[in-house]
């Protein structure tokens, strides 16, 4: 019996961990959820799971959930701040920890659950895409066990020599991206995009923030430096191709000419599962391709003049020291600036790309330099947002 902790519960990496777990309860037991300030959802996913503990960043949004699952006799003892989802990631009592918070603010429990030893089934790109070395340093350091869950990296995972653990014969990687919702737009076009429409993927459920990320296909970039830190690749070695039927996951290509692909359908359980259960094999719930019912795979080279947030994150990969962590925090604010019609989407990479020119020269040589660095990148995104933004219809 394994007993795992979620971080990110109420989101949609947690609730398709959730749904894969119910499938094997002679396997795993659900020891601690955790979410931001979603009380509600994490009060239904407590009733339904029935977790030892469950966490709550926010101490009022916690105050109204311990109410509640008192008042219906749940036994889920309810914990709540930062330092509490740090304790339920490290505890001795959990085996297998699922990193699914959104943003930076995942960073410090899977460190913590990274220092504790744990398997971690990390989705949460951000742990990597700004602590990068002092990451897998910690990873090996501690003897944590780290199974990527983006659909990308657990291809690839898949795919390597010995699970990722050898390059041996490796000659590149190769991410595949679906191009988004607005793939086809013209320039002029993706300069009135709404919010509504940045949210429609064409294949993938996903949230708003990684949603918008697709679109903009800084997703991809983020995907890109973390491949480079987890499968210790320079990023010269690592392409991206766009496949609008999101059915080859990513590829590896070998020196022998051979390239080995991952398949499967649109659907996160399938990389949840696998990481869940890795070396074995179980079910995950999520649908079969019918490959007689495919007309076609395609592959194309992402358009970096449309879509300049892929060019945008090579360079911060290649520049090292802060600027990933600039990257990062100018997006997160960027993003959540367009998602409330503050901004244009042509502006979400604008924001970026000034603050990677006017905060991205920083060495980093702590964790605390570098959150240092995502405060400054967030305040100077912040400022000009407010000069060069505005309400958007």
């Amino acid at each position: 019996m394994q007993r795992v902790t979620v971080l990110g519960a109420t989101g949609s990496i947690g609730v398709q961990t959730l749904e894969v777990l119910a499938l094997h309860p002679e396997r795993y037991q659900v020891f601690a959820l955790a979410a931001f300030t979603k009380w509600q959802p994490l009060a239904e996913l407590c009733l339904k799971h029935r977790p030892r503990y469950a966490v709550l960043r926010d101490a009022a949004a916690a105050a109204l959930l311990r109410n509640h699952l008192r008042e219906l006799g749940s036994q889920t003892e309810v914990l709540e701040g930062d330092r509490a989802l740090e304790q339920v990631a490290e505890s001795v009592e959990t085996d297998v920890v699922v990193a699914a918070i959104v943003g930076a603010a995942g960073i410090r429990p899977t460190l913590a659950a990274v220092r504790a030893g744990k398997r971690i089934l990390l989705a949460n790109k951000e742990a990597l895409v700004v602590t990068g070395k002092l990451f897998m340093d910690a990873v090996r350091q501690h003897g944590a066990e780290l199974i990527p869950l983006d659909s990308e990296h657990n291809a690839i995972f898949q795919c390597l020599p010995e699970s990722g653990r050898s390059l041996n014969g490796v000659r590149r990687l190769l991410l595949t991206a679906s191009g988004g919702p607005f793939r086809n737009h013209s320039a002029e076009s993706l300069q009135q995009v709404t919010v509504a429409e940045a949210l429609k993927h064409p294949n993938w459920d996903m949230g708003p923030k990684i949603s918008v990320d697709s679109a903009t296909l800084m997703n991809k970039g983020l995907e890109l430096i973390e491949a480079s830190w987890l499968f210790a690749l320079d990023e010269s070695r690592i392409d991206v191709v766009v496949h609008p039927q999101s059915v080859v996951h990513s590829m590896v290509e070998y020196e022998d000419g051979s390239v080995l692909a991952q398949l499967g359908t649109p659907d996160m359980r399938t990389p949840i599962a696998c990481g869940l259960a890795w070396p074995q094999r179980i079910a995950s719930g999520a649908p079969r391709i019918d490959f007689l019912a495919l007309s076609q795979l395609t592959f194309e080279a992402p358009d970096l003049e449309r879509f300049p947030c892929l060019h945008l994150a090579r360079e911060a990969l290649r520049a090292g020291g802060a600027a990933s962590a600039v990257l990062n925090a100018a997006n997160e604010v960027a993003v959540q600036a367009f998602l409330d019609q503050k901004l244009s989407f042509m502006g979400i990479a604008a924001c970026v790309d000034d603050a990677l020119q006017h905060c991205g020269a920083v060495a980093c040589r702590s964790l605390e330099e570098i959150f240092d660095a995502d405060r400054i990148s967030r305040a100077h995104a912040g400022d000009w947002i407010s000069r060069h933004g505005g309400v958007v219809h």
